[in-house]
């Protein structure tokens, strides 16, 4: 294999984690309500299909926008040539608007200050090789996005330090267990660059407290190491306590225009709020000339296409329709949240309690058959190969307690949610329910097929000859 780059040939990808063979697994057997019912249900799948009607409305009612048109006046022409890859003013300019509507219009965004990047990932990677070298380390809450170690360290070879949270304070971030992460950076002779949040967290659903805000602006200062705020899940909080961008509280404690404000970087994407992911719609916003400089430079490596730019420019700066779309998707997250909660009740499991995202952080600790982690993963295979539910572990998020799972509830329908609820309760309750559940399970079934043979008959009629009606 000396052919062939150690990059190539490595194993640090972290494609082996539990958190990607889950998806491996739904992907071999995919749940389908008619055409495979005994399927696998994604369930470790963080993406927002909730409201995706209210856009596909915009869409009908905006054709211009969709099929490249100005004025009546085709511009397929000047989007499909070359663009320069700072991206198009307009668009820069809307979701800099957006990003501040979505953040009550508390702060503001230069879109000058603004890198576009192919989605959140290429975004936080972009930070890494801006903000430090190979052999640095990031200091990470506990528990963070799977994703993270791909994300932040396959490539960039920076390491990550967890700052470990427990459930006893909510997985709150503690100024103790800063100091410990960095002095266990030290101790592995590790520089610490900076601290790196998710803001709502993900896989928590909640939102960082301004107290802890207040924290982490402290610490970062007191070091001179830089802060990264990943706000890729601001639009998804769901209750009046709302959501705290860290630029709010920099301004509040009159840090802006500051060297601290220079080392405070924010990602954002409009893969969750707006559930487009495949879009590859991402964002760095920095205080930092250099950074901005450097960033604009390195996003030609991952460019969004100037047709996205020019769609979703035209959307954001519907305002009737930002402003509607956001207080609808928030009340819909919200009643499927409840509605995930309430279910796992009923069966005796109990969440975090979590005010934001598109997950609920489940405690499954009772279900252990020993508090370890090779319990927790016994447990995870049972749920995903005989309940057929693929939950992401907590191992994976690098949780430090084993039993936690993270449980996603946006990115399917009601009717699957039901199925889901019903398999775990089967699961749960053990063999005594398991009739009464299956009973429960095969007419859900049923009116699923009732629901798409009464479909065919009504399309079949529609279809008719006018003479035949």
């Amino acid at each position: 294999m000396g052919i062939l780059s150690r990059k190539a040939t490595c194993n640090t990808h972290g494609q082996d984690s539990s958190y990607f063979l889950g998806w491996e697994e739904y992907e071999k057997n995919p749940y389908d309500e008619v055409k495979n019912p005994d399927g696998i249900i994604q369930m470790g799948l963080a993406e927002n299909q909730l409201s995706f009607d209210l856009i596909e409305s915009w869409l009908a009612k905006n054709p211009e926008a969709a099929n490249f048109e100005r004025e009546g006046q085709s511009i397929f022409r000047e989007l499909a040539l070359f663009q320069d890859y700072h991206g198009l003013p307009s668009f820069k300019n809307a979701m800099a608007d957006f990003m501040s509507e979505n953040r009550g219009n508390r702060v503001s965004f230069d879109p000058k200050k603004l890198v576009l990047t192919a989605g959140a990932t290429s975004a936080n990677e972009t930070l890494m090789f801006c903000l430090a070298d190979p052999g640095d380390a990031f200091l990470l809450p506990t528990p963070y996005y799977p994703g993270f170690d791909r994300d932040l360290k396959w490539r960039t070879g920076v390491e990550i330090v967890p700052i470990q949270c427990t459930s006893a304070n909510g997985f709150r971030i503690t100024k103790s267990a800063l100091e410990e992460a960095y002095k266990q950076a030290q101790k592995l002779n590790l520089k610490v660059k900076g601290v790196l949040i998710t803001n709502p967290s993900n896989p928590l659903g909640t939102t960082t407290t301004r107290t802890e805000l207040n924290r982490l602006l402290d610490f970062v200062s007191r070091k001179n190491i830089h802060l990264i705020s990943d706000e890729i899940y601001s639009g998804t909080v769901f209750t009046s306590t709302g959501f705290i961008s860290v630029l709010e509280v920099l301004k509040e404690k009159k840090l802006e225009n500051t060297d601290v404000s220079k080392r405070v970087h924010i990602v954002y994407s409009l893969s969750k709020d707006l559930g487009l992911p495949g879009f590859r719609v991402g964002v760095i916003y920095s205080n930092d000339d250099i950074v901005v400089a450097a960033a604009t430079k390195m996003s030609s490596f991952g460019l969004i296409s100037s047709q996205t730019q020019y769609l979703l420019s035209a959307l954001l700066s519907d305002k009737n329709f930002t402003k509607n779309y956001l207080k609808e998707n928030q009340i819909r997250l919200k009643n499927r949240h409840d509605k995930l909660v309430s279910g796992l009740e009923a069966v005796g499991i109990e969440c975090l309690k979590s005010n934001a995202g598109l997950f609920c952080w489940v405690d499954m600790r009772h279900l252990l058959r020993s508090n370890t982690f090779e319990a927790e993963i016994e447990l995870w295979k049972k749920i995903v190969y005989e309940v057929k539910l693929n939950i992401s572990p907590g191992s994976s998020c690098h949780c430090n307690e084993p039993g936690w799972f993270r449980v996603c509830f946006a990115n399917m329908s009601e009717e699957t949610l039901k199925v889901a609820l019903i398999r775990l309760k089967m699961f749960v309750d053990g063999p005594s329910s398991t009739t009464r559940s299956q009973s429960e399970h095969q007419r859900l079934k049923t009116l699923t097929k009732m629901k798409v043979s009464n479909w065919v008959l009504r399309l079949s009629f529609q279809d008719r000859e006018p003479e035949e009606r």
